[in-house]
């Protein structure tokens, strides 16, 4: 009984006594004898003290109704500053975090390993976006920070590789990745294409004119060069110049082309 007490009475104690104060303030403008409503309202502040005075409460409709409208205003200010107010956290700002437990990422960790994004030896995160609680759906970015032979690729990186789960965009700057997780990546299914800048011959290539079936294919790549080859100090250039410059180098270009065109016939057909 004294648990209910606590928990339902004694917060809305105060509301009670709003609503008595109210009711008593109407109280006090019904009996005032005056007509006006302003000195009616004069007198009722002037004659308050004396209706509380007595704590019996108004059983008059008109007062029920204020004290229930105060109490309900009263309650409803205090709702709003509950939920706009700030969560201070008074003399428990430092010393007051701990280390989690296996309890507290549990409910973001997917029950089948291998649909996890592995983070330490005993702590991953599911890769769901749309896990069953949305409350626990989380970022899977990753910023793994440390100096050079820290471990970031051999205790981290490789680890995550070796999940198999999802497509991979890896730079690899000393090269070993490729040399060190290629093999198993083939042998499960990934098609793996590589760029190297620094030993093309080892890279994938890009051969734009294998894509070239017609006129229009043309004057697209026409348009994609000169877009790109205009300087990014050059703040403003006009449609027609534009125009003009890819007329010029569509006609530029095909004149190129039909030349390597005859070239290649006479190379072809010349005598040995």
């Amino acid at each position: 009984m004294t648990g209910k007490i606590r928990k339902h009475i004694l917060p809305n104690l105060p509301y009670a006594v709003m609503f008595w104060f109210f009711s008593k303030c109407a109280e006090a403008f019904r009996l005032s004898p005056e007509a006006n409503e302003l000195r009616k309202l004069m007198d009722a502040i002037g004659n308050i003290g004396v209706i509380l005075s007595r704590p019996a409460p108004s059983i008059n409709p008109f007062d029920i109704l204020i004290g229930i409208v105060g109490a309900a205003a009263s309650y409803g200010i205090v709702l709003y500053r509950k939920k706009n107010a700030r969560k201070w956290r008074k003399d428990i700002e430092y010393g007051s975090a701990r280390w989690g437990s296996p309890k507290d990422i549990a409910p973001y960790v997917d029950p089948k390993p291998d649909n996890n994004l592995i983070l330490t030896t005993t702590e991953s995160l599911t890769l769901n976006g749309r896990p069953k609680n949305p409350k626990n759906a989380r970022n899977k970015n990753v910023l793994v920070v440390g100096g050079s032979g820290s471990g970031k690729t051999r205790f981290w990186l490789k680890p995550n590789l070796m999940q198999m789960h999802s497509s991979y965009v890896i730079t690899d700057p000393k090269g070993s990745i490729l040399v060190e997780c290629g093999k198993m990546l083939q042998r499960n299914g990934y098609e793996i294409k590589v760029l190297n800048s620094i030993d093309f011959k080892k890279s994938m290539h890009y051969n734009p004119f294998a894509y070239i079936h017609s006129e229009n294919d043309i004057l697209k790549l026409v348009t994609a060069l000169i877009a790109n080859a205009i300087p990014r100090c050059v703040a403003h250039i006009t449609p027609f110049l534009l125009r003009r410059k890819r007329r010029r180098s569509l006609g530029s270009f095909k004149e190129d082309m039909d030349n390597t065109v005859l070239d290649y016939h006479a190379f072809q057909y010349l005598p040995q």
